[in-house]
């Protein structure tokens, strides 16, 4: 079958991958939209671990189910769903212990397109249908099942880990599709004032929408003196970190409160080394400050409820598909525009009808 793929460390191209093998538990399905992630960038560009040879990329998709295994009790062929990006082995002991992200190994819950083959493909297997897929319910469009798989779950864990409450002073740093989702979580859970790290003005303008108060940019002086003004020299009660190099993790401890700042990451840092602590503001190792370094949630449970936030009218993820391509092939293209960045994307997805 015809599948796009990690060739070797920054190569991509298409493939002719053998077809996925039923499983009692799991499903075979066909992408009917897909969306490339940041996180495919990294894996084709940034390094980190050793990849399989021509591994099969994505982790965002919409799909019909092809098959089903005999062991399978909730879904049927020709059902469209939602598929999580985080697919965590729900048999894993270690999820006993609540570590349902890194049960059996580290990042064991983000197992598409990382140790399994991924979504850009003309078929995929999801191991266990019953605990990963989602149902899209009635009223759900595909861009909005699509954003709530990857995007809308990792900036909504970067508000809930941020311990928000009612009346809270929020930074979001980065406003990329993750940010804005950030932005949305944290207006959702109650932060009175939420200030937007970031200068794109197409995501300047969405981050308004969903909730910034104020929008901050790196062009107009040193940010975290620009949060210290903002607060009277108090700082943040949350810091959300979804976007930004290495300078971006000191740069939260600066400007969380004392006692009771709380920063939650789910910003990815390449290489390797280590992310700077600052002495000062971190109160020589007893400022008070919590520090949340997190996996997006992932799982059937997770994405259905974000399905409702939509079904009910509580959320718009849709608005942050900027761009739509059409059939398999254009993969690539949307992965390269994920790379380059134009000033007028926030996400591409790829349509395909497979009639």
């Amino acid at each position: 079958m015809k599948a796009f793929v990690l060739i070797e460390p920054g190569k991509v191209g298409w493939h002719d991958a053998p077809e996925p093998t039923l499983t009692p538990y799991g499903a075979i399905l066909r992408p009917v939209a897909v969306t490339p992630c940041s996180s495919d960038v990294h894996t084709v560009y940034g390094g980190g671990s050793r990849k399989a040879p021509n591994l099969i990329l994505g982790h965002e998709c919409v799909a019909e189910i092809l098959e089903v295994g005999e062991l399978v009790q909730d879904f049927k062929p020709g059902e469209l769903v939602a598929v999580p990006s985080i697919t965590p082995d729900w048999r894993e002991s270690g999820i006993q212990e609540g570590n349902y992200k890194h049960a059996s190994a580290p990042f064991s819950g983000h197992q598409l397109g990382r140790s399994i083959p991924g979504v850009f493909a003309e078929k995929f297997l999801i191991p266990d249908a019953d605990t990963t897929l989602a149902r899209i319910p009635e009223g759900v469009s595909i861009e909005q099942a699509l954003m709530c798989v990857d995007v809308v779950t990792t900036g909504f864990t970067g508000a809930e880990f941020a311990d928000i409450k009612i009346g809270d002073t929020v930074v979001v740093m980065g406003i990329g599709p993750i940010g804005l989702m950030a932005v949305e979580g944290a207006r959702l859970l109650g932060a009175a004032r939420i200030l937007a790290v970031g200068s794109r003005p197409i995501c300047t303008q969405l981050a308004k929408e969903f909730g910034a108060t104020e929008v901050l940019s790196y062009k107009d002086g040193d940010i975290v003196s620009q949060v210290m003004e903002r607060t009277d020299g108090l700082g943040a009660d949350g810091v959300i970190l979804c976007g930004g190099g290495d300078e971006v993790f000191s740069q939260a401890v600066d400007m969380a409160r004392y006692g009771i700042g709380t920063i939650s990451n789910v910003n990815y840092y390449g290489g390797t080394g280590s992310l700077a602590f600052p002495k000062f503001s971190g109160g020589r190792g007893m400022a008070g400050k919590t520090i949340h370094t997190e996996l997006a949630k992932g799982g059937r449970n997770r994405i259905e409820r974000l399905l409702k936030m939509i079904q009910y009218g509580r959320i718009n993820p849709e608005k942050l598909v900027t761009h739509k391509l059409y059939g398999l092939d254009e993969v690539e293209t949307a992965l390269r525009m994920m790379k380059e960045k134009p000033r007028d994307l926030i996400k591409a997805m790829v349509q395909i009808d497979w009639k």
